[in-house]
């Protein structure tokens, strides 16, 4: 076990399998003591009865870390601050908050339902507000009361949120929205000591077996060393940021940043308008391709 975050206290939701499992341990290897969430989900988002996060947690302990179970549904707004309030209890405080709970439902866009939509917006998009809105609460009050803590949030993207994936328009949709709120919690946060960034990880896991070829993809595991780096008191000076990550290569998300513009001078007449788009979509670099286009 090294140092790098050493006395350092964190959440991770949606902890018990793949690529967050990956996470708690990965964490905890560096020092610190996590709190294991999982709810206990089929890839679907159903109930199935079991505690992933307690085979984490004895994993944890295993290997002289320190953990505790949470088996909270992140997307209950009393029950995410539940949980902020047992990692204070148990730990003492509360340093770092990885989101990466989640599920999907993968249709067409004209074949997904309204519960399909519901679910998974709610699970993914409420589900990282809920805890990030606690636990920034609970850092904004820290801050007041000069204890400014060295917070760091992690959030999940998605390549499907950054370019598009067919087949998957409402996942799609909730990993976009994740890279916004990141975006507005950094500059919101910044304040109170927290920096806020997300990733887009690649991985063979439960969700990419049944939507993808999976034969090529990196382990669960070869994501959390960035984690545990952004979780770190050194990272800092990081913030805002959505990182790719897939294997060996990280990639920095350039996003949607200002291309070339035309000033009219006044209000545009709508029958000028084609030759003027088409003249800056002409001068602008092309958009990656949708996954699955």
């Amino acid at each position: 076990m090294s140092t790098l975050l050493d006395g350092r206290v964190a959440i991770v939701t949606g902890a018990g399998r793949g690529i967050g499992r990956a996470h708690a341990l990965e964490l905890a290897r560096h020092g610190a003591s996590v709190v294991v969430n999982d709810y206990g989900v089929s890839l679907s988002g159903e109930g199935t009865g079991e505690t992933p996060a307690e085979s984490v947690v004895a994993e944890i302990e295993a290997m002289g870390g320190q953990a505790v179970a949470n088996a909270a549904d992140v997307a209950d707004f009393a029950a995410a601050e539940a949980m902020v309030h047992q990692a204070v209890e148990v730990f003492g405080g509360l340093d770092i908050l990885v989101n990466n709970a989640g599920f999907v439902r993968d249709r067409m866009l004209v074949n997904t339902s309204e519960e399909e939509w519901d679910a998974v917006i709610r699970v993914h998009l409420k589900g990282h507000f809920a805890p990030l809105r606690h636990a920034g609460a609970y850092w904004r009050a820290e801050a007041k009361a000069g204890r400014t803590r060295a917070a760091r949030v992690i959030n999940t993207s998605s390549g499907a949120g950054l370019q598009g994936s067919i087949g998957q328009a409402t996942y799609s949709a909730a990993k976009a929205g994740i890279a916004g709120l990141t975006l507005v919690a950094a500059a919101e946060l910044g304040r109170y000591g927290v920096t806020v960034n997300a990733i887009a990880p690649v991985a063979r896991t439960r969700m990419t077996e049944g939507a993808f070829d999976t034969s090529a993809m990196p382990e669960p595991e070869d994501n959390s060393p960035l984690v545990a780096w952004l979780a770190s008191e050194d990272a800092g000076d990081v913030t805002g940021r959505v990182i790719e990550i897939e294997g060996g290569t990280i990639t920095l998300e350039n996003a949607w940043a200002h291309g070339p513009s035309r000033d009219n001078g006044t209000r545009w007449s709508a029958t000028d308008l084609g030759p003027v788009v088409r003249d800056l979509i002409a001068s602008a670099p092309a958009p990656e391709p949708v996954y699955g286009a």
